[in-house]
């Protein structure tokens, strides 16, 4: 047993403790003294030998507390370095490929085309590229069109999800077996509610789209967002553990009526319910179904109800002086300093002397918007970022992810698809790297605020509407395909706005002789020949660009094609096709036929990113293949 002013101060309770001499020294020692002290439960002096240990931090071992704080901490910051260490030695790998693929002498990327060794291939194969079961991973389970379940974590996430829960369930059986139940169950209640708190730091650093781990660590922000989800879960169950432990000892010792008496009575027990119903609201409210049901919705009523548990953590702590108080401390401070972050970025951003940025929005066939944003700061970008979208007309304070598909000096104006002819001068100042001025996405229609937006704008007599918004970032963009000399890019409907960038940046790499890349092979899918018209006047620039010809290859599948007739390949290095694509057999002709290193992307729905992934893992023995996923599973 510990001394409530004294934690480090252990009393030994005898098991057949009976008076008031055998547990505490002094009146002062109540428990109900130092939670509430108006309350009318200090008139009585505690019979029950369990009652110390109800509330407070008597039986708690708080050294051990500190302990487990240290190992769960210290062994993500050793994961952490880990895996920047194993991130350098790649990035160190392709800049000495990149560097040494320069060269226009035949076989000179030979080398970097075949793998050294069995190992890496092996534990992508087996670990990293590895789904959970057979192949499914992105793509979402669904009882009905109407009932999504959400998608599977891959193999590797799932054994760090299982390592890190573990960890947690063994910190929580540390406990001292040889003590009385009262006093067992005090430090049950203690350890358990510690590892909630410490957790929610982890939590919320994972939240944050300013995590300083993406890019130390790159690993994309869906991937922290995977870890955020789970580890919310084990706050929750960690708390109704806590909880649980607190109400059976406090039966033990007063029954029910005692419980009642507290949750009525003491401020230092209503805030620590308040925070354990606020947890509990979000496990129920935060499944997949709910979520892509109403996610504007699920979002208002997700952050209030964060606002609503760290408030009744910190005032659960402060209220009964206990030491998780610095915890909480940490998890305000990493809350605050996101949102502080992203009002900075979007300031910044969007406001200058010269004005704010300004949005145009344009109805497309196939309904999706084209929407081009004329930035109050010019913008460095790499080709695969997003940025986040703030229109308050259509959806107030709320924002959502967009891949950039095209950025330049000057917007895109007009409703006709025209052919242009640009200069290698004039595409240059748009490319990531250079400052561009103007950045432009696809928004597809599905509910919620794309649907308003594109009705809007339909709705409109020419069909194009400018609104005031803002755009917050860019964010992602993790992954420099300078240094392979083959590169395959997979899109499915909208998800060639993230491949765009890419290609053009690879094009004009090859051309000026700055990147590895020699032969780049976009495939798309498509439903109708309608969403072509999305990105046409973009894809016109591409079809433009010296020695387009020479390195790039573009197919198109459409899979639902109104007639025969809108099947019309427009020479042998653009075809099209009816129906779906097959990324096997795309994959494999690919590896037999690479240049260097090859890498393999893949951006659009589930099936489609299962497919590919699936591919590459029956082919990364054959030579130096990576696979490289863009999603959102929100």
């Amino acid at each position: 047993m510990v001394d409530i002013r004294n934690p480090h101060r252990k009393w030994k309770i005898p098991r057949d403790a009976s008076s008031k001499d055998d547990i505490l020294s002094s009146p002062q020692d109540n428990i109900y003294n130092v939670l509430s002290p108006a309350s009318n439960l200090t008139s009585t002096f505690p019979q029950n030998p369990a009652m110390p240990f109800t509330a407070g931090l008597t039986g708690v071992n708080v050294p051990l507390d500190t302990t487990t704080t240290r190992a769960l901490w210290g062994s993500l910051l050793g994961f952490f370095l880990t895996i920047i260490v194993v991130r350098l030695l790649l990035r160190a790998n392709a800049y000495l490929r990149h560097v040494t693929s320069l060269t226009e002498k035949e076989g000179s990327q030979r080398y970097w085309s075949e793998n050294n060794g069995w190992i890496w291939s092996d534990i992508k194969r087996n670990l990293l590229y590895a789904p959970l079961v057979k192949k499914r991973h992105n793509r979402e389970l669904q009882l009905s069109k109407a009932f999504n379940m959400g998608t599977l974590p891959s193999r590797f996430h799932t054994i760090l999800l299982l390592v890190y829960l573990a960890s947690n369930i063994a910190y929580s059986c540390l406990l001292s077996y040889g003590e009385a139940r009262s006093a067992l169950l005090a430090e049950i209640r203690g350890r358990t509610g510690h590892l909630a708190t410490i957790n929610m730091g982890v939590l919320l650093v994972f939240a944050g789209r300013n995590n300083p781990l993406i890019s130390l660590m790159r690993v994309p922000f869906d991937t922290f967002n995977l870890f955020h989800r789970w580890i919310g879960r084990l706050i929750v169950l960690e708390t109704l553990a806590h909880v649980a432990a607190w109400a059976v000892n406090l039966n033990y010792a007063e029954g029910s009526a005692g419980i009642v008496g507290a949750i009525k009575t003491s401020t230092f027990i209503q805030y620590g319910l308040l925070a354990t119903i606020a947890m509990v609201i979000i496990l129920f409210q935060s499944p997949s179904a709910i979520r892509h049901a109403a996610y504007e919705t699920f979002l208002h009523i997700h952050r209030a109800l964060a606002i609503a548990a760290i408030l009744g953590v910190w005032v659960h702590s402060v209220q009964g002086n206990l030491p998780q108080i610095r915890y909480v401390r940490w998890v305000i401070a990493i809350w605050a300093s996101d949102r502080v972050m992203r009002w900075v970025r979007i300031i910044y951003r969007n406001v200058s002397l010269n004005g704010c940025t300004t949005v145009t929005v344009e109805a497309l066939h196939g309904e999706a918007c084209r929407v081009t944003f004329k930035l109050a700061r010019p913008w460095a970008h790499k080709p695969g970022c997003h940025v986040y979208v703030y229109l308050p007309r259509i959806s107030l304070w709320m924002s959502h992810p967009f891949s950039v598909a095209w950025s330049d000096t000057s917007a895109y104006e007009g409703t006709e698809m025209k052919e242009v002819k640009p200069t290698t001068p004039q595409l240059e100042v748009g490319m990531p790297g250079h400052q561009s001025t103007s950045i432009s996405l696809i928004v597809s229609k599905h509910s919620g605020m794309t649907a308003k937006l594109y009705d809007k704008a339909k709705s409109s007599p020419t069909g194009v509407i400018e609104l005031t918004g803002f755009a917050e970032g860019p964010y992602g963009g993790l992954e420099s395909l300078h240094s392979y000399g083959t590169a395959l890019l997979f899109a499915g409907g909208v998800g060639i706005t993230h491949q765009l960038g890419y290609v053009r940046d690879l094009l004009a790499g090859a051309d000026a002789r700055t990147t590895a890349t020699r032969k780049i092979t976009l495939c798309w899918s498509v439903r109708t020949t309608e969403q072509l018209t999305w990105v046409q006047p973009w894809m016109d620039e591409i079809l433009n660009m010296p020695s387009r010809r020479q390195y790039l290859q573009i197919y198109i599948f459409v899979s639902k094609p109104r007639s025969a007739r809108d099947i019309v390949s427009p020479s042998a290095r653009v075809q099209m096709f009816p129906g779906r694509a097959n990324p096997r057999v795309l994959v494999e002709k690919e590896m037999q036929n690479r240049v260097g290193a090859m890498a393999v992307t893949v951006c659009g729905p589930g099936a489609l990113a299962d497919d590919v992934r699936d591919s590459c893992r029956r082919v990364v023995g054959q030579g130096v293949i990576d696979f490289i996923e863009e999603s959102f599973t929100w």
